[in-house]
């Protein structure tokens, strides 16, 4: 087990000196079916997504604290006794405290609040890293490039806990719009912004539904340099049910009409059912009918600490980025 758990660590060696906040363990490509561990900081986050490694909890438990002396683990067991898979999962801090459980990791230049035990999802999606980065050094480049530009805008949709403006803002974004549902993720979102000493301007943050915001914006003639739309496979609000395959391609096509020339649009979806091919193609077909002259920058799945992405469905990401 020490091992196996070893020569994982290893794999990442390139995400050392870029971030303290990655996946170790990915599951069976690591040799742990059924498994997920994540490294936030100095406190590490195990998920049984399936019964394989269940009887050995105690063992791996045991294996991490050898080999790399936790502060906290939280272990969160995402199946039920039935094998249906579960949003609200059981969550046990068996090294540590609670207390323990809450931290900042580092991500390039940018800091984050993670707490291990507020939900299934500490704070911080790590599968989508490499692409904030990009986004980072994307307006970080157009500041340089059109210095005489009035004030680059990003906008940030379904934006959870804004990490992907954080680093718009370090990046040189005058301002980064995050639209959500939610009041507290938001705020946990102005946390964030604080932590990296961004102020926050107007504008930039719309707690309702992503689609309602898009059509505000396009009423009020907004235009954006740089857009992120990263929705959950199925979200309901207000009694509208948001689903992936049907309303997405859709929201692209209305999202496109908010960019502006010269601006970067990212697309990503964690639902297993899509190619990463045919999402890239749809995409592209989508942004294209408001922008004809629209290209395909990149089509990619997870980071390198994902192992063996789009294996099993607790591991997958379709995410391409398009340039107008």
């Amino acid at each position: 087990m020490k091992n196996l758990l070893q020569s994982a660590f290893e794999k990442r060696a390139p995400l050392f000196d870029v971030t303290d906040a990655y996946r170790v363990v990915n599951g069976v490509a690591d040799g742990f079916p059924g498994l997920t561990i994540d490294k936030f900081g100095n406190r590490y986050q195990m998920q049984f997504f399936g019964p394989e490694l269940l009887t050995n909890k105690s063992e791996i438990v045991e294996a991490v604290v050898a080999q790399f002396n936790p502060v906290c683990i939280v272990v969160k067991e995402r199946l039920s006794s039935s094998g249906r898979s579960l949003e609200n999962a059981p969550m046990e801090v068996v090294v540590g405290t609670r207390e323990d459980a809450v931290g900042v990791v580092s991500e390039g230049k940018a800091k984050f609040h993670v707490d291990l035990m507020d939900t299934v999802n500490p704070g911080l999606f790590l599968d989508m890293r490499h692409v904030r980065l990009e986004v980072e050094n994307r307006f970080r480049e157009m500041s340089g490039a059109f210095p005489a530009h009035p004030g680059l805008r990003f906008l940030n949709l379904f934006s959870y806990t804004c990490s992907f403006s954080v680093h718009a803002r370090l990046g040189g974004a005058a301002v980064a719009t995050n639209a959500d549902i939610s009041g507290k993720i938001l705020d946990k979102g102005r946390e964030n912004y604080a932590l990296n000493g961004l102020d926050l301007r107007p504008g930039e943050f719309f707690r309702g539904n992503a689609i309602e915001y898009v059509r505000w914006a396009k009423k009020k003639g907004l235009r954006f340099d740089g857009i992120v739309l990263d929705p959950p496979s199925f979200a309901r609000f207000k009694g509208f049910n948001f689903n992936v395959r049907e309303h997405l391609m859709p929201l692209v096509a209305e999202c496109a009409e908010l960019l502006n020339l010269n601006g970067f649009f990212m697309v990503s979806s964690n639902y297993s059912e899509f190619n990463l091919s045919a999402f890239s193609r749809n995409v592209l077909a989508a942004v294209a009918s408001v922008h004809p002259q629209a290209r395909t920058a990149w089509q990619k799945s997870q980071d390198i600490d994902f192992v063996g992405s789009g294996s099993t469905k607790d591991s997958c990401l379709v995410a391409t980025m398009v340039e107008v």
